[in-house]
């Protein structure tokens, strides 16, 4: 069975079909640069474009940088417009791509559903905490392999800033650190998590787990075990593909 995702960033728009039965991408995926204002209207255009490069017709399932209550409204936007907040993003994104169903998830929370059922989050008990680190950082939370929605783990403060502005991969590239700076920083922040939350397991997310060996061995102090994510910066998508079957499912 397939399923279209499409998984909204602070720097680009990506989606492509995902094969549920292998949780995995059924085709190469399309990327669209992220507009800058990234508003509600310029965003849809993005997602209307990724779509229509594979003449999509069916359900279609998307993440969004920020808090997403009843599947549909954005209640934060960090890294994007703060035209998103309190937008119905379901209706937005269904009338923009011509009436398709249209399921809206929080972006890690889709990426840590996807790493829970197919990648290193998988027949894992316990607490387990997914974080992508990218133009902020997301946080997905699961017990026993259950999600516990719109943690935002990322805005968590951390020597008086949002953990974001200090431990992201943005600012890696804004302050020009090496891995050595960076991983001092990562281990801060997962050290506090650590603190609040006693996990198993951290998984880390984003584009930068592509580069986990560069960094993940100079983390240390670290009582949870830590691994990348098997699925990558595809995550995002299997899981906004996921999240639209099952609602798909429930309403047929």
């Amino acid at each position: 069975m397939q399923i279209f995702g499409v998984d909204i960033g602070g720097s680009g728009i990506k989606g492509a079909p995902v094969d549920l039965d292998q949780g995995d991408l059924a085709q190469e995926r399309c990327k669209v640069l992220t507009p800058h204002p990234a508003t509600p209207e310029s965003v849809a255009d993005g997602v209307k474009q990724v779509v229509d490069h594979f003449g999509w017709t069916g359900p279609v399932g998307l993440t969004f940088p920020g808090v997403v209550t009843g599947g549909s409204t954005i209640r934060t936007a960090a890294n994007v417009d703060k035209g998103w907040i309190d937008v119905d993003a379901r209706a937005l994104f269904s009338e923009r791509l011509g009436g398709l169903p249209v399921t809206v998830v929080n972006d890690a929370d889709a990426a840590g559903v996807a790493e829970v059922a197919f990648g290193a989050g998988r027949d894992r008990s316990g607490t387990v905490i997914l974080l992508t680190f990218g133009t902020g950082i997301g946080s997905a939370l699961f017990v026993d392999g259950v999600l516990v929605p719109n943690t935002e783990l990322g805005h968590l403060e951390l020597h008086g800033h949002d953990a974001e502005k200090r431990a992201s991969s943005k600012a890696k590239e804004d302050g020009d650190l090496s891995w050595e700076q960076w991983a001092h920083r990562v281990q801060k922040y997962l050290a506090h998590v650590e603190m609040l939350f006693s996990p198993e397991l951290f998984i880390i997310g984003g584009g930068v787990s592509r580069k986990a060996q560069k960094f993940l061995p100079l983390i240390e102090g670290i009582k949870a075990e830590i691994v990348p994510a098997q699925l990558q910066n595809n995550a995002g998508i299997v899981g906004a593909a996921m999240r639209a079957a099952k609602d798909s499912h429930q309403a047929s």
